[in-house]
């Protein structure tokens, strides 16, 4: 959080500097434009007076050397780098033109360049100055992240309640959170019910009901109601600081696109030196004179400045990571992001993404005349240990009946089958239908199958089948409009899911999906990926980013879906901080609107020199059209300002 408000500190230093500049330039260069030959003739007036020109050079060696000073260092700076850039050309064309200037001022035969020299300062300080304010406007949007924290907390100290900067907030604190008052950490309900708005967080427009035992997130704003809230994490390691920290990575990092844009203005470079020396030698070839020469190429130079170039891809990779993140879109890949316009396959994962991933018990099943209560809570008692939201739906319900549960021993995860305990002496087990036929394990003669979409597992003690619960999984009312309108852009849709057969099959249908891989296990959930890729599909694949780790790794773009407060998942490109698949298109849409004004700009910023530089050369002077280097600046720091502009305009619809 203190890297990002010395980064906005230090844009802002260079904006005032450019500023301050700009406008002390303006009242030095009102003496030049007064004493200069050419504006006196154009204007039909004469002052003149002994020693004029020496002040006329006075001032403009004030400008030059104040005025130019960041494009003389910047010069300097490109050189000693080996990188030549725009601050070379700037720095080249004003030095020329007040070498050139200074040399007629103490005897050389020509005429001054002084007026364009200081017009050149002045408007190349306007572009930079609009130049710093754009990339501030694109910071400014992480200061605005970082401002929705408040300042202080109700700490719950002994019955009472204290406040205290949220700086002092540690994890497992209680603090009291008023109507209406933002959250100051990440955490979770203990006590109240309350709407809370989320939106400048998560892009959900509507205020979302938290109940007792929901996570919050510091930033969103409570509703009507008084909440109790146990933190779970504060300061740097909130959802807030690391959706900041992730955004700033993202807006520095460089992707495939701007690289091409840094070798494209690096040959730019090249060429526009090139092109002035050839100007200012073809001119004297052809019997022009030294002066005549001279502004040619100093136009040549200063137009052709690969200002709106270097400028075209940041600030729209500035503008959409902001954007991104305001809406639940969280980068850590900008090659990958800019890559969503090639994706012809998405590979969702089934819970929590096309389903709401809220398991709930719908039929405990009896083997052998077993005890339904005694099932779950043998059950509830080896699930209390897992993570999977199948063990979720099972202990609700145990708490639910008010069922008491065992003392559990020697817990065993069996990677995507289920888990194992000793309870009692015993050895119990929860396992998948799949478990069941590795160990040939038969069901009973006087077993009905299940219908519809629901997930079944079996309760195994010392080998035992006593018998199963059923849990049903409710498919999200966005997963069929979401696939239909990939379909649209023609895109496939596919699911991988651990589940059986059955389920899968149900699910693939009612959504409309192109296929589906059912009972993968986790690390098969990759070569599934990869087969999809040896088709020639540029794959993205939706997951939680924990056993889905591998199959986000190997996918074109990995996409973390649902990861909520965890914004680290490492082996993501993407992360969508909400489980909704409408994200899914939310992000194919911004990707493609992204690339598309890097595409304007880059088209822009190039086509412009394609036509700016013969004209500056002078190839239509005996038409009467000729560009001074004044004129060249403007056009140069309009091209920066249409640049600009255009990458502000970038827009994240909504498909929620």
């Amino acid at each position: 959080m203190n890297h990002s408000s010395d980064s906005g500190n230090g844009h802002k230093s260079m904006l005032n500097d450019f500023r301050k500049r700009f406008f002390i330039s303006i009242v030095l260069s009102l003496p030049i434009l007064l004493l200069s030959p050419m504006i006196q003739g154009f204007f039909n007036y004469r002052i003149e007076f002994t020693g004029s020109t020496y002040i006329l050079f006075i001032f403009s060696t004030i400008i030059f050397f104040y005025g130019g000073w960041p494009f003389l260092k910047g010069l300097y700076d490109e050189l000693t780098n080996k990188k030549p850039g725009m601050m070379t050309l700037i720095g080249l064309a004003i030095s020329v033109a007040y070498i050139y200037s200074s040399a007629v001022v103490f005897g050389v035969e020509g005429r001054f360049f002084f007026w364009e020299l200081a017009t050149l300062i002045i408007i190349m300080l306007l572009g930079h100055w609009i130049e710093m304010k754009s990339v501030m406007g694109a910071s400014r949007a992480l200061e605005e992240l970082a401002k929705l924290m408040p300042d202080e907390a109700h700490l719950i100290k002994d019955d009472e309640t204290v406040d205290v900067s949220i700086k002092e907030l540690e994890v497992y604190d209680l603090i009291l959170i008023k109507p209406g008052e933002k959250l100051p950490a990440d955490g979770e309900i203990v006590d109240g019910s309350s709407y809370v708005n989320e939106s400048m967080l998560t892009g959900e427009s509507e205020p979302v009901l938290k109940d007792e035992g929901d996570k919050v997130i510091g930033g969103s704003i409570n509703g009507d109601s008084s909440l109790r809230v146990k933190v779970t994490s504060a300061g740097d390691d909130s959802y807030l600081s690391q959706v900041v920290n992730l955004v700033r990575e993202s807006q520095e990092a460089k992707s495939k696109t701007q690289g091409l844009a840094d070798r494209a203005a690096f040959w730019l470079t090249l060429i526009a030196i090139s092109a002035g020396l050839i100007t200012l030698f073809s001119w004297l070839l052809v019997g022009r004179d030294l002066a005549f020469s001279i502004g040619r190429m100093a136009t040549v130079m200063v137009i052709t400045c690969p200002h709106a170039l270097g400028l075209a891809i940041p600030l729209v990779a500035a503008v959409s990571t902001t954007l991104s993140a305001k809406n639940g879109l969280l980068i850590r890949n900008r090659t990958a992001f800019e890559n969503a316009r090639k994706i012809s396959t998405i590979v969702f994962d089934k819970t929590g993404t096309l389903t709401e991933g809220e398991f709930g018990v719908s039929e405990i099943k009896t083997f052998k005349n077993r005890e339904k209560d005694e099932i779950l809570k043998l059950a509830a008692s080896l699930e209390k240990e897992s993570e999977h939201p199948i063990a979720r739906g099972i202990e609700n319900k145990a708490d639910e009946r008010g069922l008491s549960l065992y003392n559990i021993d020697e817990f065993t995860a069996i990677k995507g089958k289920g888990v194992k305990a000793r309870v009692d002496n015993r050895e119990a087990m929860v396992v998948s239908p799949g478990y069941l036929e590795e160990h040939d394990i038969r069901l009973p003669d006087n077993y009905s199958e299940t219908e519809g979409p629901a997930t079944e597992v079996f309760l195994l003690v010392d080998n035992t089948l006593y018998g199963s619960i059923v849990l049903a999984d409710k498919i999200r009312d966005t997963s069929r409009e979401t696939v239909e309108k990939l379909h649209e852009k023609g895109i496939k849709c596919w699911m991988l899911t651990g589940d059986n057969e059955q389920t899968a099959k149900y699910v693939s249908n009612e959504v409309g999906l192109d296929g589906y891989y059912a009972e993968v296990l986790p690390h098969e959930k990759q070569d599934k990926i990869e087969e999809l890729q040896q088709q020639g599909q540029f794959v993205a694949m939706t997951g939680d980013g924990v056993n889905d780790a591998p199959a986000l790794a190997k996918a074109d773009i990995g996409i973390a879906i649902g990861s909520g407060t965890d914004v680290a998942a490492e082996t993501a490109d993407i992360i969508l901080v909400e489980s909704d698949p409408a994200d899914v298109l939310s992000l194919v849409n911004f990707g493609k609107a992204t690339y598309k004004k890097m595409v304007q700009n880059l088209f822009w910023a190039t086509g412009y020199n394609a036509i700016a530089i013969p004209l500056a050369a002078g190839v239509l002077y005996n038409y009467g059209i000729m560009i001074s280097p004044a004129t060249g600046a403007i056009l140069m720091s309009l091209s920066t300002v249409i640049v600009a502009i255009n990458a502000r305009l970038l827009k994240m619809g909504s498909n929620k």
